[in-house]
């Protein structure tokens, strides 16, 4: 008789309290949020050495359903609680879980300060170009000219590159993945996981209920066709002379830099000193 192998990922599933969830059949957040936990699994961290914060939306609902200790704050306003989390618990890894409309919004001061303070924290941003769990509303990222809910004649903005807008903030570690790569997207997770600083994960998904069946691509399918065809490896970039006007997947920059929360210890361990001097 075979032995059952029973996927890693479900040693750190909520099974009997969250499931089903609550995401759409065919939605890509269950692809990000496998590789995300099988990346923790090959990073040897253990369950209470993580901490999940997120905010509100489709994306948001990961940290529901994995067996970490969990922070589930208002719209926006992940970054904001996972710096005030890092700080008090600097040992633990922080990782923050958002979708485009979160983190890029409402949430997009806190996005860039995150990056340009270099906080200790891994960023995960699912990009599917819409807002999911309200109806399909535009949202930062949504292309110029694709039809949302709010832009039944397309969006006349230009979209965020959310990735180059944490390469200039300061981030110390920044990479693009996209669902249709899961093996890929988790060793981009695990590098992340493993780098000391603001590390953001830029995750190209897709909500075909909503943004699919408006811009002709209906069916789950559809858009991870779209992600193959319409992305390529920074290595096939390199080797290619280019990227022929495709989104690049990868590590797109890796370097060190001081960190807040060293910084912060200093400052503290200075003060602490002239006021020993002084008594």
């Amino acid at each position: 008789m075979m032995e059952e192998r029973i996927p890693v990922t479900y040693k750190y599933l909520r099974l009997h309290k969250k499931f089903p969830s609550v995401w759409c059949p065919g939605c890509g957040i269950g692809i990000v949020f496998n590789a995300l936990i099988r990346a923790i699994d090959r990073s040897g961290l253990k369950k209470d050495e993580v901490a999940f914060v997120s905010g509100i939306g489709c994306s948001g609902r990961m940290p529901v359903y994995g067996d970490f200790d969990s922070l589930h704050v208002t719209h926006g306003r992940a970054l904001a609680f996972a710096t005030g989390l890092k700080l008090a618990k600097p040992d633990i890894e922080v990782i923050t879980v958002m979708g485009d409309g979160d983190a890029l919004a409402i949430g997009g001061n806190h996005f860039i300060h995150a990056a340009r303070r270099n906080m200790d924290i891994t960023a995960i941003i699912v990009n599917n170009s819409i807002y999911g769990m309200t109806g399909g509303q535009y949202s930062p990222t949504t292309p110029t000219g694709a039809k949302a809910t709010t832009a039944m004649y397309g969006d006349v903005e230009q979209p965020f590159d959310v990735a180059n807008l944490a390469v200039v903030a300061g981030a110390a570690f920044v990479a693009r993945g996209a669902v249709y790569y899961a093996f890929e997207l988790e060793r981009l997770i695990e590098q992340a996981i493993r780098k000391k600083g603001f590390a953001l994960v830029e995750v190209i998904s897709h909500c075909h209920i909503h943004y699919g069946k408006m811009n002709g691509m209906p069916e789950a399918i559809d858009m991870l066709k779209w992600q193959k065809e319409n992305t390529i490896s920074r290595s096939q970039a390199e080797k290619e002379g280019g990227a022929g006007g495709k989104i690049i997947r990868g590590v797109l920059v890796d370097r060190s830099l001081p960190g807040y929360v060293e910084q912060y210890d200093k400052i503290i361990a200075q003060a602490q000193q002239r006021l020993g001097r002084a008594r």
